[in-house]
């Protein structure tokens, strides 16, 4: 058992949870190809869905817990839902001026800013082997996207979007720990992920993109990325916040471009080159890490 903040003893093992977001999160890359829409309404679809189905049922499950919430509370899970709106925001429109190897990159820093501001905004303490971790995670990611660096102007633009997709999403799992530890997972993720889809369809509407009008593969492959990227994925990384890390949580969203290349690599037939599978290993490693040195000795047997 990991060694928790929280002195919650959970049924599942924290480990299992977020093996298995990893592999739901890990869909959305697939659904989003076979999705032809403008990737912000997707994004807004995406969160939007999930809220339609977690609203009603946390209001019928949990109204005494939302009826006691604090004005504080609530505003830093809007704020949380805030930053997942960003996160898909910037990131997305990243890949309009800049490549997809530099996005890819720059997003995934988020655990880097997550071991700088954790221990400053929830006191998290980051050992030495995290750190290692995080550079190894960053490193495997650069490997992963070494093939296509751009340059110039509108490719610095993208690559600045895209790291604040990073800094959007460190944002977001922080604001979320320090929620996880007193607020039940059906609450906080039905008001942080209706604050995002709020945002993100004002940014739809704001722009004019066509919301309707798609074919049915398309609404098909929308609602799964709501299921199963949103519900089971990211409500898997939020559930494993109350018992793990924060920056073992970040770590574990680099396993999305791993699972992705995978699946695609069945799915699509898409090429997997030496040099993905030494980025996905190194990652992998780097997570490994993290989570062997959260177990406490007396749970290593």
């Amino acid at each position: 058992m990991t060694s928790l903040i929280h002195n919650d003893v959970p049924r599942i093992h924290p480990y299992l949870i977020l093996f298995s977001g990893i592999l739901a999160i890990s869909t959305g890359a697939v659904f989003a190809r076979i999705a032809d829409a403008p990737s912000l309404v997707v994004a807004a679809y995406r969160v939007g869905l999930a809220s339609l189905l977690l609203v009603p049922i946390a209001c019928w499950k949990a109204r005494n817990e939302l009826r006691g919430l604090s004005s504080k509370d609530l505003k830093i899970a809007f704020l949380a839902g805030t930053f997942l709106a960003m996160h898909f925001a910037t990131w997305i429109s990243s890949l309009k001026f800049t490549s997809i190897s530099n996005s890819v990159v720059l997003v995934s820093t988020s655990p880097l800013w997550v071991g700088i501001f954790a221990p400053l905004l929830i006191k998290e303490k980051i050992k030495h082997v995290t750190l290692l971790s995080i550079l190894l995670s960053i490193v495997g990611c650069a490997i992963i996207g070494s093939g296509d660096f751009s340059s110039g102007g509108r490719a610095l633009w993208g690559d600045f979007l895209a790291l604040t997709g990073g800094l959007c999403a460190a944002g977001y799992l922080i604001l979320g720990k320090a929620l996880r530890q007193k607020l039940s997972l059906l609450v906080y993720i039905a008001i942080c992920y209706g604050s995002a889809a709020i945002i993100l369809w004002t940014i739809v509407l704001m722009m004019g993109l066509q919301i309707s009008g798609f074919s049915n593969q398309t609404f098909g492959a929308i609602w799964a990325m709501a299921l199963i990227s949103q519900i089971i994925g990211h409500s898997s990384y939020n559930w494993a916040l109350r018992y793990c890390s924060t920056t073992l949580v970040a770590l574990s969203f680099l396993g999305e471009p791993v699972g992705s290349t995978i699946l695609a690599f069945f799915l699509f037939h898409e090429k997997l080159t030496l040099t993905k599978a030494v980025g996905g290993v190194i990652i992998l490693v780097a997570i490994y890490l993290t989570a062997r040195s959260e177990v406490t000795p007396e749970n290593r047997n």
